[in-house]
């Protein structure tokens, strides 16, 4: 849809939903329409149901977590309209424990959606008829995607041989003891003057330069490039002088 006919359409949405859109703007070019909690069923089903809109189908339903906000989850509905071959993404803030209204039987694709939410951050929907973890295991404790739940988690699981099934372990992150001497490798293999190292300090024990490693090596391989053209009797005749 172009830009203008974006535009309109947003004034046409907030002026249509007083009361319970809080205002919109763009992101990337993106129409974003910031809706009320407790009036999000009511915002769906105008952006669903009315012809100038026509968002009849829910994409996915996310969320983002702001611990330092009052309203800590923030919950998108990114939803697309075929007919108008665009997408609208419906924000609205939730506290930790506010309850948010189901849009199941708005979009039925939203049961799961709300389930992933709800297990990845705890955030529960009234109305909806099957809330119950959909990623983690079904004894899994906490919220994985909140920013106050530890990177480790609270448990790690192994399979027990001696009683034929999965075990819950506290985790433990043994580590054995290593000495660091944080010295490189490079140093303690070679003295010869790798490239870069000209511009750091010489080492107490010195170091042959490249340009001689480079020079004697260029030496050796030209002696026997000069070799291998001499005809093979010159060159037995030249074996027998070496030895």
């Amino acid at each position: 849809m172009p830009a203008e006919a974006l535009e309109d359409m947003a004034e046409f949405i907030v002026e249509n939903l007083k009361g319970s859109v809080l205002g919109s703007h763009f992101e990337r070019d993106e129409l974003v329409i910031t809706a009320k909690s407790e009036s999000i069923e009511k915002t769906l089903q105008f952006l669903r149901d009315n012809p100038e809109c026509g968002f009849r189908v829910l994409i996915d339903i996310c969320a983002s977590d702001y611990p330092d906000r009052p309203d800590r989850f923030e919950i998108i509905y990114n939803l697309l309209s075929l007919r108008q071959n665009d997408r609208v993404r419906v924000k609205i803030s939730v506290e930790e424990d506010q309850i948010v209204p189901s849009v199941v039987k708005l979009y039925s694709a939203a049961c799961w959606f709300e389930r992933e939410v709800w297990d990845m951050y705890g955030i529960p929907f009234s109305g909806n008829p099957d809330l119950r973890r959909i990623l983690t295991d079904y004894g899994f404790e906490g919220h994985p995607q909140r920013k106050d739940f530890p990177l480790t988690g609270y448990v790690e699981l192994r399979y027990d041989n001696e009683y034929k099934r999965v075990a819950y372990e506290p985790v433990q992150l043994t580590q054995d003891f290593r000495r660091f001497d944080f010295v490189s490798p490079w140093e303690s293999v070679t003295d010869v003057q790798l490239p870069g190292d000209e511009k750091a300090a010489i080492p107490p024990h010195g170091w042959s330069s490249m340009a001689d490693s480079v020079s004697e090596a260029g030496r050796g391989s030209a002696e026997n490039d000069n070799r291998d053209e001499m005809p093979v009797d010159a060159q037995e005749e030249d074996t027998k002088n070496a030895s």
